[in-house]
């Protein structure tokens, strides 16, 4: 498949079905995020894998879309490592990218996934409920799982809603 199509194809996935990916799955997954491109590649990414319903139903209640945490079989927790940064700004963007590569190869194996951000206004309670180290900043959650029916169509706004001609 062109990898154009797999980019306009892919779709965020907000229920699973009650099946888990295989562990060699998550590790393709994984391995794709960690090939994702990094200033002086420092690669400042961690990953925690969570299975556990009741892990995960703790984890769901710190965001507004808990309900997709809970319905997906298993979800990630990206994490900024700070003992390896250098430039904030450019770490996140990095890490950005990871995620996008997490994605696009769930989506080549016939998962799917939704990229959480909105969980970061609880990020400090995560951080103190996992007990995670203190150079680990909380920068996403990735549910991942097999989709629950059908998806939908994409749609975005034309190309040239986002060309900027500079006049001089």
């Amino acid at each position: 498949m062109d990898i154009i199509d797999v980019i306009k194809q892919r779709r965020s996935i907000r229920e699973y079905k009650n099946k888990a990916p295989d562990d060699s799955d998550i590790e393709k997954i994984l391995e794709a995020g960690r090939w994702a491109p990094s200033g002086l590649n420092n690669q400042p990414w961690k990953f925690l894998i969570i299975k556990e319903n009741n892990l995960k139903n703790v984890i769901a209640k710190f965001t507004k879309y808990g309900h997709i945490i809970k319905s997906a079989p298993v979800i990630i927790c990206v994490f900024l490592d700070k003992s390896s940064t250098y430039n904030r700004d450019k770490d996140l963007m990095a890490i950005g990218a990871c995620i996008q590569n997490m994605s696009l190869a769930a989506y080549g194996l016939g998962l799917g996934t939704c990229w959480l951000g909105e969980i970061l206004n609880q990020k400090e309670k995560v951080h103190q409920y996992l007990n995670t180290d203190n150079d680990l900043e909380l920068a996403a959650v990735l549910s991942l799982g097999y989709p629950a029916g059908d998806i939908a169509e994409g749609c975005r706004k034309g190309l040239k809603n986002f060309l900027i001609k500079v006049n001089k």
